[in-house]
């Protein structure tokens, strides 16, 4: 019963390094974990990929071949992927006992649109694999309310387009303080907590301002389905991975993996996260809005964080 993440987000929102640094913490934990490129557009990754989509495909090729541009090429690789998953299934074989990542492309056409990747999930679906979406977004969004409408607005219909367990992330939330001030405390964002105050906020400016029927009715969609919310990543953060890990094992189900008679730990740690807490500290500890913080006690929480996480591994 493999367990993994697909990581998606749009162009910029730090994906490769996640996957980059995810893997590095989780081997550091003892889990054994590959990462499968499938960015046919992915050149410079930091990573040695255990499964490459260039093996099969290049975008490159796809373009000459069929006078494509980037994006259809990227579609069309995403597709030939879909139709050729025999080869990924072969390709994943040798790993069935690992953790893996599945590092995927920045075009978000492909998770609002296409159902090339849906598809794709589905098919490891059945072969037993578990798996979560980790979707990550630039935290810089917060800072302009029109920008996390639009962040909403996407998250929200990736998630009912993939139809998987979910985790939407503020990525590089340690670089939000250098871009000024929010209008909110950040656990405003995290929780998507009333979107009236936000929609004063849009209304504001002369350029959104002149859609304000419709910036309602766009908010008041996103409250009805009441689905998105976010954690908080910064990738250099140990305290910020092991957090954000524990709402994957949870999303996923590895942290119920190995429970058995004697190890009720595991519902312990799976039950432990507050999530507004989380976003407070967050606040506090890259200091967005007030001065740079560190709570006493902190490196002690971390440590018995990391322990919890272990204890699947025993």
């Amino acid at each position: 019963m493999p367990f993994g993440q697909v990581v998606i987000g749009p162009p910029g929102s730090g994906k490769t390094t996640y996957c980059h640094g995810m893997s590095q913490f989780l081997n550091a934990l003892g889990r054994k974990t590959i990462i499968v490129n499938l960015d046919p557009a992915n050149e410079s990754m930091p990573y040695t990929s255990s499964v490459n989509i260039e093996d099969l495909i290049t975008l490159q090729d796809a373009m000459e071949t069929y006078e494509l541009g980037p994006n259809g090429g990227m579609v069309f690789c995403i597709e030939y992927l879909e139709k050729n998953m025999d080869w990924l299934i072969e390709q994943l074989q040798p790993y069935e006992d690992y953790y893996v990542i599945f590092d995927c492309p920045g075009q978000v056409e492909l998770y609002t649109h296409n159902d090339s990747v849906r598809t794709i999930v589905r098919r490891l679906e059945k072969l037993d694999y578990r798996l979560a979406c980790v979707h990550l977004v630039d935290a810089s969004y917060c800072t302009e309310a029109a920008k996390f409408v639009s962040v909403l607005l996407l998250s929200l219909t990736t998630m009912t387009k993939l139809e998987m367990p979910h985790i939407n992330v503020l990525s590089k939330i340690d670089l939000l303080a250098q871009l000024g001030e929010l209008d909110f405390n950040l656990e405003y964002y995290t929780a998507v907590m009333d979107l009236d105050y936000l929609l004063f906020h849009l209304n504001e400016r002369e350029s959104s301002a002149r859609f304000g029927e419709l910036n309602k009715v766009i908010c008041e969609l996103i409250e009805d389905f009441s689905l998105v919310g976010f954690s908080t990543l910064s990738v250099t953060d140990k305290h910020s991975m092991a957090t954000l890990l524990k709402e994957i094992d949870k999303a996923n189900g590895y942290i119920f993996g190995a429970l058995t008679a004697g190890n009720e730990d595991i519902l312990l740690a799976a039950d432990s996260t507050d999530m507004l807490n989380e976003a407070r500290d967050a606040q506090e500890r890259y200091g967005i809005l007030k001065d740079q913080t560190k709570e006493p006690g902190s490196e002690s929480r971390l440590s018995s964080m990391i322990d919890k996480l272990k204890i699947v591994e025993k």
